[in-house]
């Protein structure tokens, strides 16, 4: 079987990530276009909340390095941040990774596959990577957190998401509050 080609797109027009789906059954995507192709792929909310983290700490890294550029936006707009009909994922992301090209001043995030299942090797799994400017991948990661703060309320005793019906705490041995 032949290893699969890493899809780029170089600049993008526009990413984002966005959740369809009432809460507690949402389901996460990292969406990118450019021209005429878009790129669908499935995520986790942590991986969402935890890239957006990532983002804001390698943009920090990047501007000690580069101290000449100027700040990355963070502003959006929300009408343009949702997903793109028709949602067709290529795969579910595994892993996240962040790079930096200095000459061209594009910010990649490269998103590999899920390996689900015995049998696939590390080699056969898709890769996509999606070179974005500062200020989209900033936008990106801050409607992100707006996404991912959407969903059900957090319980104060454990820190789990609580249904509407209720929450089994265990910190609280159990009992529904």
């Amino acid at each position: 079987m032949a290893k699969p080609k890493p899809i780029e797109l170089r600049p993008v027009g526009h990413i984002t990530t966005d959740a369809i789906g009432p809460s507690g059954k949402r389901v996460f995507y990292i969406q990118a276009w450019k021209d005429d192709r878009t790129i669908t792929l499935i995520c986790e909310k942590t991986q969402i909340q935890s890239l957006a983290v990532g983002i804001e700490q390698f943009l920090a890294d990047v501007n000690t390095k580069y101290v000449d550029l100027p700040d990355a936006s963070a502003d959006y707009d929300e009408d343009q941040m949702h997903v793109h009909p028709p949602v067709e994922p290529l795969f579910r992301v595994g892993q996240l990774g962040l790079g930096y090209d200095p000459e061209a001043d594009l910010v990649a995030i490269e998103l590999r596959e899920l390996a689900e299942g015995e049998g696939k090797e590390t080699e056969d799994l898709n890769v996509v990577r999606l070179w974005c400017t500062r200020s989209q991948i900033r936008a990106m990661a801050n409607w992100g957190l707006e996404v991912a703060s959407r969903g059900r309320p957090l319980c104060p005793q454990c820190g789990q998401p609580m249904d509407p019906a209720g929450h089994f705490c265990p910190r609280k041995n159990g009992h529904k509050h």
